[in-house]
């Protein structure tokens, strides 16, 4: 088998912690034919959160199939710094996973200890940024003077403190094949062209992006998107003021809901769920299967809201309201699942 069959897709609907990890891992375990599990874009300083067996891990950069024996694929859009690479191959390897599934495109740009410098002094405290260096490797890569793994191989400064990660078992050296499962970093709101520039992200959230994998659009079959019943934003945004930290519902949710970025640890700031945005996120990305995570949280504080000021007396009538609303403006979405627990999707 030597060509590309059918592609997934999963992506954010909104500013990222969507629950895509908790997505992936459920699709990986209900479709177990994917051949490879792959990220198209992003770098350290975005995260998933995988259950497995019961015990929470935490990832980066490494795709979720690295739980479930799945070949993973850092591909060529992807900002990879290697020091945060081997840490969290270390991280994989002690909990037992098989760290030899992991391969990365040789086109990856580099991300140096001066690109995290430049982050940390510059943008930070400015747009929120984790400080992972992202943006300042990203702006090098498009003023192509870039550094790419492909340019740094035979310069041994680069990998002799490195623990785990070996170039010759790692470096991506075949072509993609059979089924692929991609996954996003981020989310639709942080996209570099659609959020509110510029308090995005440095690369392209978009389903779109993933073509740089290496197939035609024409093989996308499903876009799964990752929304929650309520919205959330690590970081700066106009969108997101520091007033939301003083409504005691939306405190109420951020602690129930544990609302903490998995790559800072910061708190993310609470509002009511924005249906509008959510809707030109769904037809924009061509979503076709949405899914809504996270209304057990709602259901613990019994309040049920939208940001437009629309209140439900339960979460079925809003979740009813929700329906409809997608139906009839969302042309593309075959399905809409809700989730309630922070492990698991029910698909049928």
């Amino acid at each position: 088998m030597d060509f590309i069959k059918n592609v997934d897709i999963c992506c954010g609907l909104a500013w990222g912690d969507e629950a895509k990890g908790k997505l992936i891992t459920e699709l990986i375990k209900y479709n177990n034919n994917y051949d490879w599990i792959c990220r198209w874009a992003g770098g350290s300083n975005a995260g998933h959160t995988i259950y497995y067996e019961d015990k929470k891990y935490n990832t980066n950069i490494i795709p979720t199939g690295i739980f479930y024996g799945k070949k993973c694929y850092i591909g060529p859009q992807c900002y990879v710094n290697l020091n945060d690479l081997d840490k969290e191959m270390i991280y994989l390897k002690e909990n037992g996973f098989d760290i030899n599934l992991i391969k990365v495109s040789k086109k990856v740009h580099i991300v140096t200890s001066e690109h995290k410098e430049e982050d940390a002094k510059k943008y930070i405290n400015s747009q929120g940024s984790t400080g992972k260096g992202i943006a300042p490797c990203g702006r090098d890569k498009y003023a192509r003077k870039g550094l790419r793994l492909c340019d740094i191989i035979d310069n041994v400064n680069y990998f002799q403190n490195l623990k785990c990660f070996d170039i010759n078992k790692h470096i991506m050296t075949d072509k993609l094949y059979g089924n692929l499962l991609c996954e996003g970093a981020q989310g639709f709101w942080l996209d570099i062209d659609q959020g509110n520039y510029p308090f995005v992200t440095s690369s392209t959230t978009l389903p779109y992006s993933a073509c740089s994998l290496g197939f035609p659009p024409q093989k996308i079959r499903n876009i799964y998107g990752a929304a929650k019943i309520y919205d959330t934003r690590v970081g700066v945004d106009p969108l997101f003021s520091e007033d939301l930290l003083k409504d005691k519902d939306l405190e109420e949710i951020a602690k129930i809901g544990n609302e903490f970025g998995t790559t800072t640890g910061r708190l993310r700031k609470v509002n009511w769920l924005d249906l509008d945005k959510l809707i030109e996120a769904i037809n924009i990305s061509g979503t076709t299967h949405v899914i809504i995570s996270k209304i057990d949280v709602l259901e613990i504080i019994n309040k049920f809201k939208l940001n437009e000021g629309l209140e439900f007396n339960n979460i079925n009538d809003m979740k009813s309201y929700i329906n409809n609303k997608l139906n009839d403006n969302c042309y593309l979405v075959q399905k809409i699942i809700y989730s309630d627990s922070p492990k698991s999707i029910k698909f049928v």
